[in-house]
């Protein structure tokens, strides 16, 4: 009977080892960026609201009634709303990063209490016949909003917030004729120009 050879002592392939080692110090580096930032602001889908923010501000203008430009304004609103959590919930999936949990629940719970604010504000400012103080209000509150909602996203997210609010600003102690061009500005050419820069930078 042949004498049996002693289990093989050899290291494993150094290779294959670093190889290996690579692979977990890359798992464990997305991890944490993952875990650091919410990376599922939707570029894509911030473009298509500017775009139709671009439409809702060009048929407000033309508005003979306040109630109309109200109108116009909610419904864009509600809009950007469902195109906003669409997109995102899709990028979320594809980049397999929770929205309910970790930082997508920090972001969220950062953006949406000057969202419920400016709301208010709304109803409070056009029941005291303040109409001309509602622009200025929504991009402030909208600013402050994404700006401490960014502070768990990617860093446009809150410089995209700080020019928000210096749009709200000038609207609030500008001329009434510059609401319009400053609605326009904010909710359609900001949306475009940092969509377009999260959409290339950060998968979409």
């Amino acid at each position: 009977m042949p004498a049996l050879e002693p289990a093989s002592t050899h290291p494993a392939d150094p290779v294959a080892l670093h190889d290996h080692a690579m692979d977990d110090l890359r798992f464990i580096r997305e991890t944490m960026e993952r875990s650091a930032a919410f990376t599922a602001v939707p570029g894509r889908g911030m473009v298509a609201i500017g775009v139709s923010a671009f439409v809702a501000a060009a048929a407000a203008a033309s508005a003979a009634h306040v109630r109309l430009w109200l109108a116009i304004w909610l419904a864009e609103a509600l809009l950007a709303t469902v195109i906003g959590l669409f997109t995102l919930s899709r990028k979320a999936r594809r980049a397999r990063v929770p929205v309910l949990t970790g930082p997508g629940r920090k972001f969220a719970l950062s953006l949406v209490p000057p969202l419920a604010a400016g709301a208010l504000l709304t109803v409070a400012l056009l029941r005291a016949g303040w109409v001309q103080l509602v622009p200025g209000t929504w991009l402030l509150l909208y600013g402050t909003g994404v700006v401490t909602g960014g502070a768990f996203s990617v860093r446009a997210v809150p410089v995209m917030g700080l020019c928000f609010m210096a749009l709200g600003a000038a609207a609030l102690f500008a001329a009434p004729r510059f609401d319009a061009p400053l609605l326009a500005a904010g909710f359609g050419g900001l949306h475009v120009v940092f969509g377009i820069l999260i959409a290339r930078n950060h998968g979409g």
